[in-house]
C-alpha cells in the first residue's frame, strides 16, 4: 500500500514537472539586457601616438604590482592578499552571497518532511513556478552573488594598491629623510665654519645667528619627515593584518621605476573594471526583483501530499491575491525604481571610471615633463652651491648669500622627490583604474 502511495505521489509530481516545464517560458517581468551606453573611442589624456593595448585577463589576482620590480613590494602585498581584515570581510559577504543563491535555486525543488503530520510520517510540498517568481528569484540571486564576487576582486584590488602607494611614499620619505640628514650635516659644517670665521673676527654675528636658524630649520624638516615614515609605516602594518607594533620595515634607498602605463581602449574598460562589473551585476538583479514582485499578484499553486502511519495526505493548494489595498502594486513600484537606481549607479559607475583613466593619463603625462624640468632645476642648483659655497669661503660673498642658495638647493632636492612620489602614486592609481594589469614592456619602464 505505502509503495502504491508513493508512486501516486511521484507520479503528481512528474506531472506538475511537465506543467512546470511547459509554462517556462512565460516568467512574468522584463528579459534582463545590459543598456547600451556612449563609450568614447579614444581617451582624450593618452599620451599623442600611444596605441592602445589589449587586455589580460581581467582577474584580479592578476599580478600587476611585479610590474615595479621591487621584491619587498612582492612580499608585502602577498600579506595583503591573505591577512587583510576587509578581504577577509568581502570573501565572507561572498559566501553569503552565494548561500543565498543555493537556496533560491532549491525552491525550484519538492521539499520531504520528516514527521510533517501529527504522528510519524512523510509530507512533500513544492510550489509550482507557473509565472516563473522562483526563476526569477534564482537569476537576481545568481546576479547578487555575481556582484558580491566582484566586490571581494575590487576589495582586493583596492587594498593592493593601497599597499603599493603607501611602501612608494614610505621609500620616498626614506629619499627625503636622506636628503635632510645630508642637509642637516652640511649646515653644521656651515655654522662650525661660521663660528671659527667668527672668533678670528672674519664673519659678523649676525651671520652665526643665520647658520644656526638654518641649521635648526633643516632639523625640525628632518624630524617632521620621520613623523611621516613612522605613520606611513603604520598604515602598511594595518594593511598586511598586524598591529603597528608588530611591523617594522628597514630604511632603504629607493630603486623603483615609474613605468610607462598604457591604456586599453575605453570600452574595454566596462569588462575590466570589478566595480564597473558589480554594479553592472546589482542592475541584473534589480531587473529579476521587478518579475518577484509582479509574480505577486498571479495565483500561487502548491502541491502537497504524503503517508503517515494513520493517514494519507494530498492535494494542491491556490491562492491568489483579491485585494490588498495596493500593497502588490507599490511592492512592483519600488522594484521598478530600484532598478532605476541601479541603472543609474552602473552609469555613474563607468563614467566615474573614466574620468579616473583620464586624470592620471594626464597627471602622469604631465608630471613626467615636470620631472624633466625639475631634474634640469636640480642640477643648475647644485652648481650655485658649489659655486657660492667656494666664494665664501674665499670671502667673497656673505654668508646670508650661501644661506639663500642652501635654501633654494634644498627645496629643488625636495620638490624633486615630491614629483617623483606623485608620478609613482599616479601610475598606481592608473594601473587601478583600469582594472589591475594591462600588457608592458617592463624594458621600456623609465627610471623615476
Amino acid at each position: 500500500m505505502t509503495s502504491s502511495i508513493q508512486t501516486k505521489a511521484i507520479r503528481a509530481l512528474s506531472v506538475a514537472f511537465v506543467v512546470a516545464v511547459n509554462v517556462a517560458c512565460s516568467s512574468v517581468g522584463p528579459d534582463y539586457v545590459r543598456p547600451s551606453i556612449a563609450v568614447p573611442s579614444a581617451y582624450k589624456e593618452a599620451a599623442p601616438g600611444q596605441k592602445p593595448v589589449q587586455p589580460r585577463d581581467s582577474s584580479a589576482q592578476r599580478q600587476w604590482w611585479k610590474i615595479y620590480g621591487d621584491t619587498q613590494l612582492d612580499a608585502l602585498v602577498e600579506q595583503v592578499n591573505a591577512a587583510n581584515p576587509s578581504i577577509h570581510a568581502a570573501e565572507a559577504r561572498v559566501r553569503q552571497a552565494r548561500s543565498l543563491a543555493d537556496a533560491a535555486k532549491a525552491a525550484q525543488f519538492p521539499t520531504l518532511i520528516a514527521g510533517g503530520t501529527n504522528d510519524l510520517g512523510l509530507l512533500a510540498n513544492w510550489e509550482l513556478d507557473l509565472w516563473g517568481r522562483i526563476r526569477r528569484n534564482v537569476e537576481a540571486s545568481g546576479a547578487a552573488a555575481q556582484a558580491s564576487a566582484a566586490d571581494l576582486a575590487a576589495a582586493k584590488l583596492s587594498m593592493q594598491a593601497q599597499l603599493v602607494q603607501s611602501y612608494f611614499q614610505l621609500r620616498v620619505q626614506d629619499a627625503e629623510i636622506r636628503l635632510l640628514q645630508d642637509s642637516v650635516a652640511a649646515y653644521e659644517r656651515s655654522l662650525q665654519l661660521t663660528r671659527n670665521q667668527y672668533k678670528a673676527g672674519v664673519a659678523a654675528r649676525a651671520e652665526v645667528v643665520q647658520a644656526q636658524a638654518q641649521l635648526g630649520a633643516a632639523q625640525a624638516q628632518m624630524l617632521d619627515a620621520r613623523v611621516a615614515r613612522s605613520q606611513l609605516e603604520h598604515a602598511l602594518a594595518v594593511l598586511i593584518g598586524k598591529a603597528p607594533a608588530d611591523f617594522s620595515l628597514e630604511v632603504a634607498p629607493i630603486n623603483i621605476v615609474v613605468p610607462s602605463v598604457p591604456a586599453a581602449l575605453p570600452a574595454d574598460l566596462l569588462e575590466r573594471r570589478p566595480d564597473i562589473a558589480a554594479a553592472e551585476r546589482r542592475m541584473a538583479a534589480a531587473s529579476a526583483q521587478i518579475g518577484v514582485a509582479e509574480a505577486a499578484s498571479y495565483p500561487l499553486i502548491t502541491l502537497f501530499g504524503g503517508q503517515s502511519l494513520r493517514h494519507r495526505v494530498g492535494g494542491e493548494k491556490m491562492t491568489l491575491p483579491l485585494f490588498d489595498a495596493g500593497a502588490i502594486r507599490a511592492l512592483s513600484a519600488k522594484a521598478g525604481a530600484a532598478y532605476d537606481e541601479a541603472l543609474a549607479d552602473y552609469l555613474s559607475t563607468v563614467l566615474n571610471g573614466f574620468r579616473e583613466v583620464e586624470d592620471n593619463l594626464a597627471a602622469l603625462q604631465f608630471l613626467d615633463e615636470a620631472a624633466q624640468a625639475q631634474a634640469e632645476a636640480v642640477k643648475s642648483a647644485r652648481e650655485s652651491m658649489t659655486i657660492t659655497n667656494n666664494q665664501y669661503r674665499a670671502g667673497i660673498v656673505s654668508y646670508l648669500s650661501l644661506v639663500v642658495v642652501q635654501a633654494g638647493a634644498l627645496n629643488n632636492e625636495r620638490v624633486a622627490l615630491g614629483i617623483f612620489r606623485r608620478r609613482l602614486v599616479a601610475s598606481v592609481t592608473l594601473i587601478k583604474a583600469l582594472g589591475g594589469g594591462w600588457e608592458a614592456n617592463p624594458a621600456k619602464a623609465a627610471k623615476g
